[in-house]
């Protein structure tokens, strides 16, 4: 990703790396940046005054505001998001950073390549699509980024990054009618099952977009959107869901959580928790408790 941004005393753009490279740094202030991954990156940061002067680069900024008032100049105008909005900037726009109000922001943002948005919405869209607010609330949006800033410490899995990267897609295409295109493409339900199953004998490992695109001669996108039209989720959904069923099975059999976790295709125990709480509702060690109570 390229940047450029403008300090205060300058008028000249600056090359510099990610927001972290513009913030002029204050006390309490601080910047976490997730493993590096193709076309995309993810960062979680507080400031508590200034954050970082006029810069553009050449991605989509799409994030979330966690606490605080995030404000910005865009556009001619100044934005703030508060907690739980979206915020989308559009490559190449200008933009800045700073607190709207005492105590500082949190949020998260994530940087996506346009050849990965494009790519996703394929015959879609006939354009990039521009969110014209950029301060928004959009429910699918946000569901999308707490999905991929969930778990900073570990890179997505390549069918999550196709998953994440598919909703963000189809999410900032809602904002802009004017790209999309109506068409009705027929499910390929051959590819669909012969993924499915593939997903099914490859559960407890982390299985890679190229291999579901040679076993079903479709792009990893085009599949994606007729595996969800066909079956309701995702491939990666899919797959968590089986990991999830292989780890209440292995806990009823009394194996210890991290040695289940590890049998059904998790990291390790923290991964199996967070993915095992968002499936059933509660934590594993709770269900462990509730079907075999003492």
């Amino acid at each position: 990703m390229t940047d450029t941004c403008s300090g205060p005393e300058t008028a000249m753009p600056r090359p510099c790396g990610l927001e972290r490279s513009c913030a002029l740094p204050g006390a309490g202030d601080w910047l976490r940046v997730a493993p590096k991954e193709t076309g995309l990156e993810r960062i979680e940061a507080h400031f508590g005054g200034h954050a970082y002067g006029l810069h553009r680069h050449d991605s989509y900024a799409i994030g979330y505001t966690l606490d605080g008032v995030q404000s910005f100049r865009y556009r001619g105008a100044r934005a703030d998001s508060l907690a739980g909005n979206v915020i989308v900037i559009h490559p190449d726009e200008l933009h800045d950073g700073e607190a709207g109000q005492e105590g500082g922001f949190s949020y998260r943002m994530l940087y996506l390549e346009p050849a990965r948005i494009r790519e996703a919405l394929g015959p879609a869209a006939r354009s990039l699509p521009f969110a014209k607010d950029p301060v928004l609330t959009n429910p699918a949006l946000l569901q999308a980024l707490h999905m991929a800033c969930a778990d900073m410490d570990r890179p997505l899995e390549p069918l999550q990054q196709d998953q994440v990267v598919a909703l963000l897609a189809q999410g900032v295409l809602s904002q802009d009618k004017s790209a999309g295109r109506a068409r009705r493409a027929r499910i390929d339900m051959r590819a669909v099952d012969r993924a499915r199953d593939y997903l099914d004998a490859h559960a407890t490992r982390v299985v890679p977009s190229e291999e579901l695109e040679q076993v079903t001669q479709l792009d990893r996108y085009s599949l994606s959107r007729q595996f969800r039209a066909a079956l309701g989720t995702s491939p990666y959904r899919y797959l968590t869901l089986r990991r999830v069923e292989r780890a209440r099975q292995a806990i009823l059999a009394d194996i210890p959580l991290a040695e289940a976790a590890v049998l059904a295709g998790f990291s390790d125990q923290s991964h199996m928790t967070r993915q095992f709480t968002a499936a059933i509702g509660m934590s594993p060690g709770r269900w462990r408790r509730l079907c075999r109570p003492d």
